[in-house]
């Protein structure tokens, strides 16, 4: 009824659906042991019963597999039972047991068996399933006229849910008496016909009955004149397998599974086919995975109690990927919300969204981030452009584009010297030995009225080389324009606005210090400090004392932003690096000259909002 129920409910299969359903032996082929006159031709007697249970004249009939008329082969039992209701296999008369098979291409989903006997019904018999294509099998029923002398089992006519029944088992009616198995008959049942539990039961590659005791007509004689005595055999008009391809909920249609040749049978004209059309953004032969671009969420068998589809969910790989895979620690990691991890990202991007251009490409803002070619080649400068630690290649800023240069170089490829510097070349641009400018090429300082010459003060620039590690010649602040010459420098001065925001740039440390010195090292800058108080600290030991900062931003520009001046006293608020120890310094950071006022509005900031 649920699969049934879950068929109707929606036809374009809106909601949890099923395939109609059919005889799953109709187009496959039956297989028994024997069959009577395979061998040689055989004659038999039958018996049928009145209402008094008296014998009615016998039925003898002769039986020959070499003509069509008088052969009964297992076919038989899978024609229709409606065109041709009197059709039946027969067993040979020397076998006392009997086996008949149904095997299956794949899996389906079994609810019911009918069989209608032509012979009395078996004294006992067995029916089986398999799961795992005839490797292994499972008893379904018990049937015996005796339950617990057969097979010692208790009976279900008095223990309900009992895995054996007499209730198919009398010898009468001696001919037309059916047998009938409900898979999800007591002590299984299931609400929804999808859930684990359903499908254990249900789910079949493999049907088989066993055959175990012939039993003949025990009709009373209705004369006294002697008749012929009756052929003991086994012999069915009908062995109706019902059941459904099996979709788990995300299909109401399916084709033949690849290979599969149906057999001809009479009047049959509809087969149960084995592989899913599926919906509900679902793949695979019984839509028992998402399709390949729809595994954000773990996929889900639909609900057949509610009729909740259970849809796979599409990765949001902003349209550069084909496929992608559910991985549970990135749905563990999101709060169950998003675990669709993009595969073989295209178009130069990455990530787990490939939401981002990869390490030398930057992202065209003209474009949007879908289009095939949003992601463009970094285009820096060879010989101005800095190596970053992460190898020995030069990337770009993925956002805009904008190359990291060496000190004294600009421009957005570091194709140029910065006003103020001359000599572009391997190590940069070096500063001009003027207080405004010099030639960018030769370092001659253009002469004015107003020049004020800083000869006197730097001593002369000196490149030091040093194959393992090379670095400028430079002393304390004079690497660092902004220091010396601010206007060279365009740093955004930070004002203490709206308490939200600067909680909101999560500080790892504030503290009160005064600026000592500069030092270019080559691959970094440091700026020696004393600090005078400390505000906050996270996870590093801050004591007051002298101390290092690492500006982040000096090979961008040639100078340290925000501006730390030598001499004066800053509030700096910055992060932390806990794996080098380091107190980093960059265009987040808030850097503010020292004034009482401004210590004490950011320690009530501190106390009062951002806790």
């Amino acid at each position: 009824a649920g699969l049934g129920g879950a068929a109707a409910a929606s036809s374009p299969c809106e909601k949890a659906c099923n395939p109609r359903m059919g005889n799953l032996a109709h187009g496959r082929a039956l297989r028994t042991e024997t069959s009577c006159g395979r061998r040689a031709a055989e004659r038999f007697c039958s018996y049928s019963e009145d209402a008094e249970r008296r014998c009615r004249r016998p039925s003898c009939g002769r039986c020959s597999g070499a003509h069509a008329g008088l052969a009964h082969p297992p076919a038989a039992m899978a024609d229709s039972p409606f065109r041709l209701p009197r059709t039946w296999w027969q067993a040979a008369q020397e076998a006392p047991r009997e086996t008949i098979r149904l095997d299956l291409e794949t899996a389906f989903y079994f609810t019911h068996l009918i069989m209608v006997f032509k012979s009395p019904r078996p004294a006992a018999m067995v029916l089986e399933r398999s799961q795992d294509f005839g490797e292994t099998w499972k008893p379904y029923k018990y049937f015996a006229a005796n339950c617990s002398a057969t097979f010692g089992l208790e009976d279900d006519v008095r223990q309900r849910g009992a895995i054996c029944t007499s209730r198919y088992s009398s010898p009468f009616p001696c001919t037309g008496g059916e047998v009938i198995f409900r898979a999800l008959s007591p002590p299984y049942a299931a609400e929804d016909p999808y859930s684990a539990e359903a499908q254990a039961q249900l789910k079949i590659t493999n049907l088989r009955v066993r055959l175990l005791e012939r039993q003949g007509c025990p009709c009373l004689p209705a004369s006294p004149a002697p008749q012929p005595p009756p052929s003991l055999h086994y012999a069915i008009y009908d062995f109706i397998v019902k059941g459904s391809c099996f979709c788990n909920g995300h299909a109401d249609h399916c084709i033949p599974v690849a290979g599969f040749r149906p057999t001809k049978a009479a009047g049959v004209f509809h087969v149960v086919h084995g592989k899913c059309m599926c919906k509900h953004n679902t793949a695979g032969s019984h839509c028992q995975h998402c399709a390949p671009l729809y595994n954000d969420q773990p996929w889900q068998a639909a609900d057949g109690k509610t009729g909740a589809p259970k849809e796979c969910q599409s990765c949001k790989c902003n349209g550069h990927a084909d496929t992608c895979h559910f991985d549970m620690d990135a749905w563990l990691a999101s709060g169950n919300r998003s675990g669709g991890v993009c595969d073989n990202c295209q178009h130069n991007t990455e990530g787990q969204h490939c939401q981002r251009c990869k390490l030398g490409f930057y992202r065209d803002l003209r474009k949007p981030f879908s289009a095939p070619d949003t992601c463009k080649p970094c285009s820096c400068h060879p010989v101005g452009s800095a190596v970053l630690p992460l190898g020995p290649r030069t990337f770009c800023d993925p956002s805009t584009g904008d190359c990291p240069c060496k000190p004294g170089v600009a421009g957005p490829r570091c194709d140029h010297c910065l006003p103020g510097y001359w000599g572009f070349g391997p190590y940069g641009c070096r500063p001009c030995d003027c207080a405004r400018s010099c030639d960018p090429h030769t370092g001659d300082c253009h002469s004015s009225s107003s020049d004020v010459s800083w000869h006197n003060e730097s001593p002369p620039f000196q490149a030091v080389l040093n194959e393992s590690e090379p670095t400028w010649g430079w002393e304390d602040e004079q690497g660092f324009s902004a220091l010396r010459h601010s206007g060279k420098c365009e740093c955004k001065e930070q004002v203490l606005g709206n308490p939200k925001v600067f909680c909101g740039m999560k500080y790892t440390y504030v503290i009160k210090t005064k600026i000592l010195s500069a030092h270019d090292k080559g691959s970094h800058a440091e700026v020696s400090v004393k600090i005078k108080k400390v505000l906050k600290s996270t996870k590093l030991k801050i004591l007051r004392g002298k101390r290092t900062l690492y500006p982040e931003s000096w090979t961008n520009r040639g100078c340290t932003c925000p501006i730390l001046n030598p001499g004066l006293e800053y509030l700096v608020a910055g992060h932390e690096d806990v794996r080098t120890g380091r107190l980093i310094v960059n265009m987040k950071s808030f850097v503010h000259q020292w004034k009482s006022a401004l210590g004490r509005k950011v320690l009530e900031i501190l106390k009062r909002d951002c806790n």
